[in-house]
């Protein structure tokens, strides 16, 4: 059993920190300041091919794994672009999975070669204020009208969606009372954010100024029927071949900004002189920091074996959830460590460990509460009856 990535993964690694390089510290403060999309960081990774890293050479990607993908992610945020550079690129690596294995030759064709390219930036509108988690119970309706279908409705926490050109909507095409089975009259769409009918609406949030987060409300937007993934009803089956995938580069992710945390715990204690020592050889310092080292190695190594199997085609919904949950918290746990470790300067925005306390709570509570995975695991890992 080998635990080490293979060359062509390093040489990934190495690339892509070699591209991070070019956007440091300041530029992420920067942003997080402003509010600003990273448009320069989005551009660089497209033009380095890195977004289609996932998606099938045909349409000009290049037709690597979930694993491959994880490295990349993890090492955007490791360094030290954290949560705001992944998530400027996030949902373009896994989001058109249900594209890439259900859509059509021509569909493929249209809709992935853009969004490689970087000319389209994406968004996953599928949550909404009062289904959150409980997706069967979507109320934002696609009303078919000859070729055209009519979207109506609301959604929330779409991310990106303010600078996205495109959507991948989950909509009820069909009363959930009328579907053939609970998980029923659901259809996927991807297709244009018309802003003529839809009011896109941010939200303030506390962290990962630079990506938008965003209400979204649909006022009869025009969809063609050609912009419809799979089978009518058959959405929600559908994404759920994006949600493996999507938990597996989020805790890469984390892992990545929990890393992050860690080198610049470290090299603060190592220099910060107190009482005639570095406080970093006070144990007190040190056994924070060289458990969340363990915390997050163990987390990486379940990555690892979720995004394996993944790409070998065999289940792993246990492990993908696993490694999430574990990933999120052992990223939190770092975070908050390397603030406390800088004492009252960790609270300094010049020294961006605040800012990675703050974005680190996004792993934690998205796309999945670890409630709910705890839920997930208890009933798949160890057989108990199902709770929700």
């Amino acid at each position: 059993m080998d635990f080490a990535l293979t060359p062509e993964q390093l040489q990934i690694r190495d690339s892509v920190l070699k591209l991070c390089a070019g956007f440091g510290d300041e530029y992420w403060l920067k942003h997080d300041q402003s509010g600003e999309f990273p448009e320069e960081f989005h551009r660089a990774v497209a033009a380095g091919g890195w977004l289609g890293i996932a998606m099938p050479r045909d349409h000009g990607g290049s037709g690597l794994g979930i694993a491959e993908a994880a490295v990349m992610m993890q090492a955007i945020a490791e360094s030290g672009a954290a949560m705001s550079g992944a998530s400027a690129v996030h949902m373009n690596i896994f989001g058109l999975n249900p594209v890439v294995m259900f859509g059509t030759d021509a569909q493929k064709r249209r809709m992935l070669p853009p969004l490689i390219k970087g000319e389209h930036k994406a968004c996953f509108a599928v949550t909404e204020p009062d289904a959150g988690l409980d997706t069967l119970n979507l109320k934002t309706k696609a009303e078919k009208r000859g070729d055209t279908y009519l979207i109506s409705g609301q959604k929330i926490w779409i991310s990106t969606a303010g600078v996205a050109h495109k959507a991948l909507i989950l909509a009820r095409t069909s009363p959930r009372d009328e579907a053939r089975d609970k998980t029923g009259g659901l259809s996927l769409f991807y297709a244009d954010l018309d802003r003529s009918h839809v009011e896109i609406r941010p939200i303030r949030k506390m962290g990962r100024h630079a990506v938008d987060s965003n209400m979204l409300f649909f006022d009869a937007m025009p969809v063609p029927a050609a912009d419809r993934i799979g089978a009518e009803g058959e959405g929600f089956r559908l994404i759920l071949h994006g949600l493996n995938p999507e938990r597996i580069l989020i805790a890469a992710e984390a892992v990545g900004l929990g890393r992050a945390a860690l080198v610049r715990a470290a090299k603060y204690a190592k220099e910060r002189v107190v009482f005639g020592r570095p406080i970093g050889q006070n144990q007190s310092i040190q056994h924070p920091l060289a458990k969340s080292w363990a915390e997050l190695e163990a987390a990486y190594l379940m990555m690892l074996k979720a995004a394996q199997l993944y790409d070998r085609g065999r289940e792993c919904g246990i492990e993908a959830n696993a490694a999430k949950y574990l990933a999120a918290e052992a990223a939190f746990a770092a975070c908050e460590a390397a603030v406390m470790t800088h004492g009252g300067m960790g609270y300094a925005a010049e020294f961006h460990v605040e800012r990675y306390l703050r974005e680190c709570l996004i792993p934690r509570l998205a796309p999945v509460s670890p409630q709910m995975i705890l839920n997930y695991l208890a009933e798949k890992a160890l057989g108990l009856p199902k709770s929700y």
